[in-house]
């Protein structure tokens, strides 16, 4: 074999090896959704950067400690995370609420609830917050973020190797090729990684209010309203360029997730 072709292999086949091994030694479980996930992170990891990254958010933030939008958001999440489970015992749930005109919630590893007052106006109702709240729970507890610092873990390392194996091409063709490759990944393989999740925590978040009593239905006219708002507000970009599904996708793949969630729903009234 030439020297020329041990250069281009031998990097990649390294790399190949190292995350073969960072996948195959990653802790497995089958999540809620049924589906087989590995992680990055023990939960006990998750849960001290998840708590250093809310007291983070908390510490730049005014946050609400009183009145009806504090206590609306606050039952919600009491609901919902009553709702979980067997993993309501695994999670320190704490939510707070911060006064800011961005239409955003997010529930960070570990059980951390951050729920900006921006988005109330556009949940309109309990139910509708619950469809939001439900769907960022869902995030935490199917443990999504430790599942996509694996695979960027990965991709990374593909790409070192990659790097390595174009030791003897110029700086430009090097730039060229990984630019080329980096843009493989991000929309190849990064995105459509994010997407899924998108849609694996709109399905069992629309379950998690199901069984908390909120009618699940409410869940498209809520999208539908939050599609109307990032419209007024620019846009999205298209869905390929996305880490979100497209509203049109959202709300087609919650229609067929309804009948599921109102049995659900039934079977609590």
């Amino acid at each position: 074999m030439s020297r020329r072709l041990l250069i281009r292999i031998v990097p990649i086949v390294i790399a190949g090896l190292v995350v073969f091994f960072q996948f195959f030694s990653a802790e497995k479980v089958t999540n809620e959704a049924g589906r087989t996930a590995r992680y990055a992170l023990s939960t006990e990891q998750e849960k001290t950067l998840g708590l250093q990254s809310y007291q983070q958010v908390l510490s730049e933030a005014q946050t609400v400690t009183s009145g009806p939008e504090f206590e609306l958001v606050r039952g919600v999440a009491r609901r919902l995370a009553a709702a979980t489970g067997e993993t309501k015992d695994k999670f320190d749930w704490q939510v707070s609420v911060v006064r800011s005109p961005q239409i955003n919630a997010f529930c960070l590893p570990g059980g951390k609830i951050v729920v900006y007052t921006g988005i109330i106006p556009v949940a309109k109702t309990e139910t509708g917050l619950a469809v939001v709240m439900g769907h960022e729970m869902a995030h935490a507890t199917l443990r999504h973020g430790s599942e996509r610092l694996l695979r960027q873990k990965a991709t990374q390392t593909l790409m070192t190797g990659a790097q390595f194996s174009m030791g003897d091409m110029s700086y430009e063709q090097q730039r060229a090729v990984m630019a080329a490759l980096g843009a493989g990944a991000q929309y190849g393989l990064l995105l459509p990684f994010s997407r899924d999740h998108e849609s694996e925590a709109d399905a069992v978040g629309l379950r998690y209010m199901a069984r908390a009593g909120y009618d699940p239905r409410e869940s498209v006219e809520f999208w539908k309203r939050m599609g109307e708002a990032t419209a007024r507000s620019g846009g999205k970009p298209p869905e390929f360029m996305s880490t979100h599904p497209s509203d049109t996708t959202r709300i087609e793949n919650l229609k067929r997730l309804l009948p599921a969630a109102l049995e659900e729903y039934r079977r609590v009234q």
